[in-house]
């Protein structure tokens, strides 16, 4: 087995499992560490002292480099837990919802294009945060616009079938206005707005904060509607309180997608949720909020609740072609 793919298909399932970004990112650096190296110096327990490389990493190149499986990926891929695809999750055409190293994803823009290309996807929105999510290393307007020369060189040299969207996920303030210049909002691809701050709001506030975003002339998709947590390392958080029929009103009016959003930690909205948001007739995004390449594929379990809530495929924005998104994206407001 090809050393650099055993560390690079670890580093993916790490980040797949949501695990420490510390051990995917080990993973990654040794990958490129060793990229050129002949096999004489791959053996060599010298490797051990370059930087990038450690004892993890190292017995990893050697097992590779024996012809096998590396135990450690073999134990991934166990874990992993390999299962057939949804015959939804196959019409998925690309996901809106991502996150590069200039905010708080873990690998450059670069990486995530390649990883979605590699996935099959025809589209992916890089939706880096907006600048008052400081946590996140937020993009200023500045930052922002050199990302838009970025992402303009990365599809001009990229090879046919694949296009990197221009995006953002804009922060919701309080007053349900958008954490961004309305100028640059307007020649973006995609905007995605959620909440990050003041969670627990009264229910009416709240509910006019949501509606706001809803209706606002640039919003594309309403991301992680309820801001809850489910499970993992970050522990758990109830949902917002809200009315959901009047916030998803206002998206079925103004032809916003309610995020399905396939972290499983959040698991946002909660099924009766989506159940209303269905009933009003609402449009929809599959998406996987991906901070690093491997949590690209976690649109399965977004795939696997939206079939299981019986949400038509046409209904979904992400099964759409680029074209017809970009007519959507484009539409009157």
């Amino acid at each position: 087995m090809d050393p650099r793919a055993a560390l690079e298909e670890i580093a993916y399932l790490l980040e797949r499992e949501r695990a420490s970004r510390f051990k995917s990112q080990a993973f990654r650096r040794a990958a490129a560490a060793i990229e050129g190296l002949d096999d004489a110096t791959l053996n060599d327990p010298a490797l051990r002292r370059r930087p990038g490389v450690g004892d993890s990493t190292f017995a990893v190149i050697r097992e590779a480099l024996a012809g096998d499986v590396p135990g450690y990926l073999a134990e991934l891929r166990e874990r992993a837990g390999v299962t057939g695809e949804s015959a939804l999750r196959r019409m998925l055409r690309g996901d809106l919802h991502a996150h590069s190293d200039w905010s708080d994803g873990l690998t450059p823009i670069e990486s995530m294009a390649e990883a979605a290309r590699a996935l099959g996807h025809e589209y992916l929105a890089l939706t880096d945060h907006s600048p008052r999510l400081r946590v996140a290393n937020g993009l200023s307007a500045q930052r922002l616009r050199a990302q838009l020369d970025v992402v303009a060189g990365l599809n001009a040299a990229a090879a046919a079938g694949f296009t990197l969207l221009s995006g953002i996920e804009v922060d919701i303030l309080e007053d349900g206005a958008l954490d961004q210049e309305p100028e640059l909002l307007d020649a973006l691809d995609v905007v995605v707005a959620s909440a990050h701050s003041k969670l627990r709001m009264e229910h009416a506030p709240m509910t006019r904060r949501l509606v706001a975003a809803a209706s606002h002339p640039h919003v594309d998709v309403l991301g992680h509607v309820t801001g809850r947590l489910v499970e993992g390392s970050r522990g758990t958080r109830p949902p917002s309180e809200f009315d959901a029929r009047a916030v998803f009103e206002a998206c079925a009016a103004h032809g916003v997608a309610v995020e399905i959003n396939s972290r499983p930690e959040r698991q946002d909205p909660p099924d009766e949720l989506i159940a209303t948001a269905l009933e009003l007739g609402c449009l929809f995004s599959i998406d996987s909020d991906a901070h690093a390449p491997g949590q690209l594929s976690l649109l399965d379990h977004g795939a696997a609740r939206a079939e299981a809530a019986g949400i038509p495929a046409d209904r979904i924005v992400t099964t759409w072609p680029l074209d017809r998104l970009r007519e959507w994206t484009a539409r009157p407001r």
